[in-house]
């Protein structure tokens, strides 16, 4: 049987929404005073987007075989991702068969060390992967879950990430994270205000319902070690991301000064397996967070789980919807999934890219059972307005 080749790699940009899900209208809980950063400089508190979450816009990668079977996937990059998939990446990727994925992956990565290694390289370089494994799927008619060894459990089971948990119980999750909404800038009185919305919801919740605060790499190692022993208090079930990503040194301090029964949990902007042994050989945290569309796609992933399954670690990916749902499915040390609720308040549950996927499944209750759809089993919007920057 022979293999499909591919005949063409297309990289287009969308503007607002979808994968891009920090480009939110005024008044959205994940754009409403969320400490970050640059939260120490007073004008740019209020809002993300003010200091430029927004500007890139979504990535849209296609891949096309010569007998026009056709790969997709989306992350965030916009135009720079485009280019650099139309003017650099592209040589990798035509004309090579549709199975190998290991070479493209490792020529893509060694062909841009000299300016990537992080960042929107990487990113973009994850869009590349996940493309084409949606095309081996389409090729293979099977789901990505099928080609990465198949489900170790019948169905994903979802904590919720948005500011109101007790909402999210109700809606059958089995946890709720909630944004961070003061940092050190605002000194104790703002430490004081985190943990009274701690008790808050811990009363609404109870005892039995994960808490946890998402803390966006806005905090110094004396403020978050506070916010853990504070927080433990009402049962704080891990903090997150509380340093900056490359202060490998402060985590590890961290995970010693926190409470023995709290989780530090980090990676969602870490890259690579090299910044991920970083994290595990340097103990610096309980659970690793990689973005799959950010840390080298599903390839990339694959070896980070292994190394973090060796250290005895979970890795539970940044909400990305199918993408990572695909993973999660086939890994024991991946036991649960995030959830991003991206209604507003958020009072219900709504596709997490919409409207850039069709198709795109929510979890009912909490829990969620894949489909056996070819590859990631989505598809574009046909109503989505594509712009290519760039053509080569």
């Amino acid at each position: 049987m022979s293999v499909p080749r591919i005949r063409h790699v297309r990289a287009s940009v969308v503007r607002g929404g979808g994968a891009d899900y920090h480009d939110q209208s005024s008044g959205h809980w994940i754009d409403d005073h969320i400490a970050t950063p640059m939260a120490k400089y007073p004008e740019y508190r209020q809002s993300r987007q003010s200091f430029g979450i927004n500007v890139l816009g979504t990535l849209v990668v296609e891949v096309e075989t010569d007998d026009g079977a056709t790969g997709f996937a989306v992350t965030t990059g916009g135009e720079l991702g485009a280019w650099i998939v139309e003017n650099h990446l592209a040589r990798f990727i035509e004309g090579r068969p549709v199975t190998d994925i290991e070479k493209m992956w490792d020529q893509m990565y060694l062909s841009t060390l000299y300016y990537g290694r992080k960042g929107i390289v990487l990113n973009t370089i994850s869009g590349v992967d996940l493309a084409l494994w949606d095309l081996l799927g389409q090729v293979r008619q099977e789901p990505v879950y099928h080609l990465l060894g198949g489900a170790v459990r019948d169905e994903l089971v979802f904590y919720a990430t948005g500011a109101r948990p007790d909402l999210a119980k109700e809606m059958g999750f089995i946890g709720g994270k909630m944004p961070l909404q003061h940092g050190p800038a605002e000194r104790e009185e703002g430490l004081t205000r985190n943990i009274e919305t701690l008790r808050t919801m811990r009363e609404r919740v109870g005892d039995d319902f994960w808490l946890m605060f998402d803390c966006w790499m806005s905090l110094d190692l004396d403020y978050a070690t506070r916010l853990a022993h504070r927080g433990a208090e009402y049962g704080l079930r891990w903090i997150e991301e509380a340093l900056l990503p490359d202060d490998y040194w402060g985590y590890a301090e961290l995970r010693r000064r926190a409470p023995a029964q709290m989780l530090i949990t980090t990676g969602e902007h870490e890259a690579t397996r090299w910044g991920f042994r970083l994290l595990l050989d340097m103990g610096c945290c309980d659970i690793l967070q990689p973005d799959v569309g950010w840390c080298g796609g599903i390839t990339e992933l694959r070896r980070i789980s292994a190394l973090a399954d060796a250290h005895g670690k979970l890795v539970v990916p940044h909400g990305s919807s199918v993408y990572s749902y695909h993973f999660v499915i086939t890994q024991h040390n991946s036991p649960f999934a995030e959830f991003l609720m991206m209604h507003p308040v958020p009072s219900e549950v709504v596709p997490m890219f919409s409207p850039l996927l069709a198709g795109e499944p929510v979890p009912e209750r909490g829990r969620l059972r894949l489909s056996d759809k070819p590859g990631f089993g989505v598809e574009l919007d046909p109503a989505t307005t594509l712009e290519r920057p760039f053509t080569h």
